[in-house]
């Protein structure tokens, strides 16, 4: 209660008695404190502001609260909006901008990617943060040709067979994928459109959906999938090992993951180039193409604060992945982490 309310009345025995109900109040609010210290309850914390506790619980509040948006400090809740907006903006030039910016490098890392993967007819996989397709078409087109690889095996294998028999089985294919199916989960609308509307145009339709998610919450059914990838898109979560538990959540057991990320650079002279060309180079290309500078200048700030290769490799441990792994590509600018869930 403020002094001057409680003491601050002109008469003389008003005046008296306020004061008095000063000292009171002193002495029990000082009563109470050493109370509360002495007679706590076990499992129940001060929230007594006053004290030192309840002043450090504040201070640790306020800090969990707190994130980065590339360089800006912000809090967990506006960065969510903020990565929104980015990818709102950006989502129509996206591809075009990834030819640009990586000069189309990024369609490698991509096809190493599912190289890697090596993906077998029947497999489930969950594209997450996949927003425009990229991973997802190259996932259909690497199932299909292995399924069509195995039925020509199989045909060769039967010599016999007479050439009405063999049109037969290629005429009562019902799918073209083996059972093979992708999800391409992503926390974005606009960046889901594009990938919709580039496989209509390209053709694609079997095994395929698109979900509106947040890799943080993932609306999908425990151990569900055989592989979860996520390409570009871990360094704009809010909470990373949130992600990275829900990934092994929705995981089968002895389900893979793999996510392609942006790194840390491992030559000294390829650093300092790369540094030069990410910040003075790829803003510009931002604004000349997409008409949007902010968005290029958070995305190449956001890669600088992403975890390096090892640290990142220690997070997917504490998710509870095993045999993880990661391989660095391009002098370490990108890498591919690998895990399973065991």
């Amino acid at each position: 209660m403020p002094h001057d309310v409680l003491c601050g009345s002109s008469h003389p025995t008003a005046k008296m008695a306020a004061h008095r109900s000063c000292v009171l109040w002193s002495y029990c609010g000082r009563r109470w404190s050493w109370v509360m210290r002495c007679y706590e309850l076990p499992g129940l914390r001060s929230a007594w502001a006053g004290g030192q506790l309840g002043a450090r619980q504040l201070s640790q509040k306020k800090q969990a609260t707190e994130t980065h948006f590339g360089f800006e400090t912000v809090s967990e809740e506006e960065k969510g909006g903020k990565v929104y907006h980015v990818f709102e903006s950006v989502a129509k030039k996206y591809d075009v901008m990834n030819d640009m910016m990586s000069l189309g490098i990024h369609r490698i890392w991509k096809d190493l990617l599912l190289w890697k993967m090596r993906p077998f007819p029947g497999t489930q996989l969950l594209d997450v943060a996949g927003g425009t397709g990229d991973i997802a078409f190259r996932f259909l087109n690497y199932v299909q040709a292995q399924h069509k690889g195995k039925q020509k095996r199989q045909l060769r294998a039967h010599q016999n067979l007479s050439w009405e028999e063999i049109a037969k089985k290629y005429q009562n294919e019902e799918d073209p994928l083996g059972g093979s199916r992708v999800v391409v989960c992503d926390i974005n609308k606009e960046m889901l459109k594009i990938g919709k509307q580039k496989a209509h145009a390209q053709g694609y339709k079997a095994g395929l959906a698109w979900v509106l998610g947040d890799a943080e919450e993932l609306p999908f059914d425990d151990d569900k999938f055989d592989v979860y990838t996520v390409a570009f898109g871990i360094r704009n979560v809010t909470h990373i090992d949130q992600a990275l538990q829900e990934a092994h959540r929705v995981l089968k057991p002895g389900g893979r993951f793999l996510c392609l990320e942006f790194s840390q650079v491992n030559n000294p002279l390829i650093s300092r180039l790369y540094d030069l060309y990410s910040f003075q180079v790829i803003p510009v290309l931002g604004e000349v193409i997409a008409g949007d500078w902010k968005s290029y200048q958070y995305l190449v700030e956001s890669i600088r604060q992403f975890p390096p290769q090892e640290e990142f490799k220690e997070m997917i441990e504490d998710a509870g992945f095993e045999k993880v792994t990661y391989e660095s590509l391009t002098s370490g600018i990108v890498a591919i982490h690998s895990g399973f869930k065991l």
